[in-house]
């Protein structure tokens, strides 16, 4: 449930953002997150289920960036198996129902159900499991398997927070540069063209699924 007292006040907004890889959440709604931050006081709570050390430094880096403007910032990176998730159903299970312990999250990101990669899908199903009444943004990732949808909500975003968002991509990533589809191009793209389907004024925005919606 989304309460217009959390929104209208200045009170700190309360966010969780939950991503099965190091670099999701940044991908899915980063533009978003910087937006937030810089328009009213954030607490956020960051949660990966799948790392390891070398892309936790790399995550670490990278939340430092994106949440600079934070009034608050958590991160938890867990070590669960890249690409076997559901064989991991359990312990990710766990993870997820620990959240519960956290303040009542006013807004939650998380991967979008129908994503075509069986992570971030799992993802997306035990968020809804653990939290039914929130309100819940599903971003979406580019991948190679395709599958990007029809969201029906936007954020725009100028395009100065665009191209932050991007160079903060490629700064904490070292590890992701050399693949074909982890570029400037692939991430400018695609905020492109959701600015265009909403008409932003800068012309650019992050796309969400949004399922429900309770005010």
């Amino acid at each position: 449930m989304l309460s217009l007292s959390s929104l209208a006040t200045r009170r700190a907004l309360r966010v969780l953002c939950l991503g099965a890889h190091y670099d999701d959440i940044e991908i899915g709604c980063g533009a978003t997150l910087l937006r937030l931050a810089a328009e009213r006081p954030v607490d956020v709570t960051w949660v990966v289920l799948c790392s390891n050390a070398a892309r936790a430094a790399e995550t670490r880096r990278s939340a430092t960036r994106f949440l600079r403007g934070a009034r608050r910032r958590e991160l938890r990176i867990e070590t669960l198996r890249d690409g076997y998730l559901p064989a991991q159903w359990s312990q990710a299970k766990d993870i997820v129902e620990s959240l519960k312990q956290l303040r009542r999250p006013d807004l939650i990101f998380t991967h979008e159900r129908d994503d075509r990669h069986q992570d971030h899908r799992l993802v997306c199903e035990l968020t809804w499991n653990t939290f039914r009444d929130h309100t819940i943004f599903e971003y979406e990732i580019p991948k190679y398997d395709g599958g990007l949808g029809q969201p029906n909500l936007y954020v725009p975003v100028k395009p100065v927070v665009a191209e932050r968002k991007i160079a903060h991509l490629l700064a904490a990533y070292g590890s992701q540069r050399a693949k074909r589809w982890f570029s400037t191009e692939t991430f400018m793209a695609l905020m492109r063209l959701r600015g265009l389907e909403c008409n932003a004024e800068g012309g650019f925005a992050e796309a969400f699924h949004l399922r429900k919606l309770t005010i």
